[in-house]
């Protein structure tokens, strides 16, 4: 199946076949995983497109197609060899050779509420190591970057929604604003908690996308990874460069593994969506919830934004209770199906206390900026029985 002829195809069709074939030598439907160090040559420099396992490897070049077409990038195999995708051993090294392309002192500008690991390596890594300045603002108000961009902006770094308080920065509208003061600006979304299945921000105008693939791609909990997709020749290039210089290529077997994740990844989000829907609807009305945050919500602040640029509003619940940091360790200790456990997700449900865990490396004071208080919980709903789930949480909170 060539990439021309599987970008026409409707996304759950391409989550099962996209950047495949049949294996040549067996006919094997799923692409077999290849552990192989080095490759052999026929004579020197001449071989069969394959030198060395950390720059060319077949399983990981499956999963980069396949994530790459699921983005929707329109880079054929003539252009980029994986169609503008790049599969790292974990988000943060994703995001870490992404950055590796700035140069020193490049200006950078981020959404304010971030995952704890990226806002950590911006402010306490790269602001020393590579002098990056970075801008962080409410990208959830569009006026507010626009305010922030300079015509010598590098990079402009969003996550929607965000995490944990699931802000929604309209992506189109930033673009627009991106093009017209720093036009040769990279843009580059953290579409972790939508999927491409929700979310595709290439078509919103970006230039990259990222995913830790732990998350939903994988959605199985089993193993740690990041992708990257780009629809620009140029850049994909230079992260081609950069991802086998640095050496944060993902293994065989964690490529083997993301894909197939990603085998089921439409079924599995269409069960997040509909179960978070009213899971966030039942803790809405609940006496001892003091306020949700979902943006599938007509509550939620940005929903209009939600609803535009979003097919569904994924697996992610922030809610606050009523109390303080002792209330939410009590309902955190009593819950039952959910685990009390970092990341999310995957098919099991999971729940967490940001301040302590996810974000416990954010300082206090910008923490408290953010909103990300002692009575804010997470939820990641899983594709359990929902009723089970709500039932659960009834329990806890009870």
């Amino acid at each position: 199946m060539s990439a021309q002829n599987d970008q026409p195809q409707r996304i759950a069709t391409r989550v099962i076949h996209a950047g495949q074939a049949p294996d040549p030598s067996t006919g094997a439907v799923m692409p077999p995983i290849s552990l192989a160090s080095t490759y052999a040559q026929e004579s020197p420099g001449v071989h069969k497109g394959f030198e060395y396992s950390r720059t060319h490897n077949p399983t990981r070049f499956a999963l980069e197609r396949m994530v790459a077409r699921l983005e929707g990038s329109a880079l054929d195999e003539a252009q980029d060899r994986t169609s503008g995708g790049f599969a790292f051993v974990s988000g943060m090294a994703s995001i870490t050779t992404l950055m590796s392309l700035l140069d020193a002192a490049a200006h950078v500008v981020s959404m304010d509420d971030l995952y704890g690991g990226t806002g950590r390596l911006f402010r306490r890594v790269l602001a020393g190591s590579q002098k990056l300045d970075v801008s962080f603002t409410d990208m959830s108000d569009a006026a507010n970057v626009e305010k922030t961009l300079r015509a010598d902006t590098a990079l402009i770094w969003v996550e929607t929604p965000t995490n944990p308080t699931l802000k929604i920065a309209d992506l189109g509208a930033i673009a627009r604003a991106a093009r017209a003061v720093c036009p040769d600006a990279l843009l580059c979304c953290d579409n972790t908690f939508a999927s491409p299945i929700n979310q595709r921000p290439l078509e919103h105008g970006f230039d990259l996308v990222m995913h830790s693939s732990t998350k939903y791609l994988n959605g199985h909990s089993d193993c740690v990874g990041g992708v990257i997709v780009t629809n620009r020749p140029d850049v994909a290039e230079r992260l081609r460069f950069h991802q086998n210089t640095l050496g944060t290529s993902m293994s065989p077997f964690d490529a083997y593994m993301t894909l197939r994740g990603i085998k089921t990844l439409d079924v599995r989000m269409r069960r997040h969506n509909e179960s978070a829907g009213r899971i966030a609807t039942f803790l809405e009305e609940h006496a001892k919830v003091d306020r949700v945050v979902y943006p599938g919500l007509a509550s939620h602040p940005r929903h209009d934004v939600a609803k535009r640029q979003m097919s569904g509003f994924g697996g992610m619940i922030t809610i606050f209770l009523k109390g303080g940091v002792n209330e939410s360790r009590a309902f955190l200790e009593r819950v039952r199906i959910f685990a009390l456990a970092e990341s999310l997700g995957g098919v099991e449900s999971l729940i967490e206390h940001p301040a302590i865990m996810t974000h416990a490396s954010v300082p206090p004071e910008t923490r408290q900026q953010l909103g990300i208080s002692d009575s804010l919980v997470r939820l990641s709903v899983g594709i359990e029985d929902c009723d089970d789930l709500i039932e659960d949480l009834e329990q806890a909170l009870r």
